[in-house]
């Protein structure tokens, strides 16, 4: 049993009359997938297990794209074929027939939390028209967020953590210091989260799971205004697509660490290293995002197993959908008997 509540944040005048290669339908059945990878990746949490428990979410995701009427390629995914035996890049998925969709995913975003079962662990995809996500390596990438209603290029990644606060803050009408941060807890973040301490800035440091953390500064109840600090790339795709769907900015600048990972860049067309990419450099068209919680989290519940009296086992699931062209986000929880 599946119970939703919509939540319309825009209005696209051609949603009523086309629906493009994102048929209504296939929204919907994206929360399947997540579902279903969700459930597979909570069997483990708290194992101690993280190949386990990715390889669980990975296999149960596969499937569960089988039943999809779409031609899906994966456009970010597990790594290379040569590094990944299911939902690598460049990947078939769905029935082979129907609309040409891109596939991100991230079947289980955050491995460590749910080996710890630690907080905010997700199973994460986006969708999109062929063409319309960035097929971006499997690097590290600066990224900068805020949530929507700030006139259009508040944050600028090409400029300092305490230009970019004071930039938010002047907007809001606030100090500095009432701006909350979210940051990753990674010593790589030692001079960041320094800085903006010095500013007064509340910080709010995560153990993993970037792409709830981009997602946390649309919500007014998280309290977290800015996102900050360097993660994976693919994550960073995944979160653009999220505020597409429900408003905000981002900016996201590909980090290389070595020629290995420029060469893999310049393998997936990409030319100018240094380029800021915008929102909708990553994310553009009409799009999709789904995520099922694994771990109970800011932005979901996790899985919840009941038994019944009668001996039947109950999982409960808490899941968001969201959609660019009509700005439409349902919030899902579902209930899965097993015998």
């Amino acid at each position: 049993m599946n119970s939703a509540s919509d939540t319309q944040l825009a209005a696209d005048p051609q949603a009523a009359t086309t629906e493009g290669a994102i048929q209504r339908v296939l929204v919907l059945e994206m929360v399947r997938v997540t579902e279903k990878a969700a459930i597979a990746a909570a069997q483990l949490v708290g194992r101690g297990d993280e190949k386990a428990a990715d390889a669980a979410a990975v296999e149960a995701m596969r499937r569960a794209f089988d039943n999809l009427y779409m031609d899906g390629t994966v456009v970010i995914g597990e790594g290379e074929r040569d590094e990944a035996p299911m939902l690598f890049i460049g990947e078939k998925v769905g029935m082979g027939k129907g609309p040409k969709i891109d596939i991100a995913l991230d079947p289980l975003e955050g491995t460590t939390i749910t080996a710890k079962a630690g907080p905010n662990a997700l199973a994460v995809l986006a969708a999109a028209e062929e063409g319309c996500l960035l097929n971006a390596p499997d690097v590290y990438m600066d990224k900068l967020a805020v949530g929507p209603g700030y006139p259009e290029g508040i944050i600028d990644l090409a400029k300092s953590a305490t230009e970019n606060v004071c930039a938010v803050a002047n907007a809001k009408g606030v100090k500095p210091s009432d701006i909350n941060v979210c940051v990753l807890d990674r010593p790589r973040h030692a001079e960041l989260i320094a800085e903006l301490r010095g500013l007064g800035c509340g910080v709010v440091l995560i153990g993993d799971g970037d792409v709830a953390g981009v997602i946390a500064v649309t919500d007014e109840d998280t309290t977290i205004d800015m996102y900050m600090g360097q993660g994976g790339a693919p994550e960073g795709v995944l979160a653009a697509a999220a505020l597409r769907c429900v408003g905000g900015q981002f900016n996201g600048r590909l980090v290389f660490r070595n020629d290995d990972e420029r060469a893999r860049a310049r393998k997936w067309g990409i030319e100018d290293l240094n380029r800021i990419y915008k929102l909708e450099d990553l994310a553009k068209g009409d799009c999709i995002f789904a995520a099922t919680g694994v771990t109970d989290g800011s932005l979901l519940a996790g899985v919840k197993r009941r038994r019944k009296v009668t001996g039947e086992t109950i999982l409960t699931t808490e899941s968001v959908v969201m959609r660019a062209s009509s700005g439409t986000v349902r919030w899902i929880r579902g209930e899965h008997r097993i015998a």
